[in-house]
């Protein structure tokens, strides 16, 4: 997932960002960051801990890493603009808050992830996940065909970047769940009447499928 992350931002043709997502701007720590930062910070090092920091947190299942991808590529192609130095942490992290919600196995309440983030507050989450839908046309529908794409391309790039890990296999039971979803979202006007208000300490924005 990491590698995938670092070459979308490697091979950006530019560095077209909506404010929403520039870290400069929305920083996800207190201590400001110096631009050199911004320049080096994505590193495949970095991209790599900062999903580990989110995974060891959360304990997201792998059906979580696959459709945060699907996710970020939608958010790249649909609002036109390009992950790069500024803005990948914050677009990583609003593909994780759709993409933990859309497994029923998953679903993590926003505040959740301000105890990740303590400088992050509860607004600034809720803002950054309304935008990500907004941007995406609230189309969180990811096929079955899909998913195996992203699920088999995902790990010939890992075996071609030299690294080994272990194969979670696309089960029939995940496939039919994912078919149950799908299905959903198309029926639902790509799934604009599935999203809705909840709370946990405080407000914040989500969906069931």
């Amino acid at each position: 997932m990491s590698i995938a992350v670092y070459n979308l931002i490697k091979n950006r043709d530019a560095n077209r960002c909506l404010d929403i997502f520039d870290e400069r701007l929305h920083p996800l720590i207190r201590e400001k960051l110096a631009e050199e930062c911004f320049k080096q910070g994505y590193e495949h090092i970095y991209i790599y801990r900062f999903f580990a920091i989110i995974c060891n947190a959360t304990r997201l299942p792998t059906e979580c890493a696959i459709t945060t991808l699907v996710f970020l590529e939608r958010l790249l192609s649909y609002a036109e603009i390009d992950i790069c130095p500024t803005n990948w942490r914050r677009i990583v992290l609003g593909a994780i808050l759709l993409a933990c919600k859309y497994w029923d196995n998953a679903i993590l309440w926003n505040v959740e992830f301000c105890r990740i983030f303590k400088d992050v507050t509860l607004e600034d989450i809720n803002e950054l996940e309304r935008h990500y839908l907004d941007l995406i046309k609230f189309n969180i529908n990811v096929p079955i065909s899909v998913y195996a794409e992203y699920y088999f391309d995902l790990h010939t790039l890992v075996f071609d970047n030299g690294m080994c890990c272990m194969r979670v296999p696309l089960t029939k039971e995940r496939a039919q769940d994912l078919e149950v979803k799908s299905q959903f979202c198309e029926e639902n006007d790509l799934c604009r009447a599935a999203v809705r208000r909840s709370s946990s300490d405080g407000n914040c924005v989500g969906f069931c499928v």
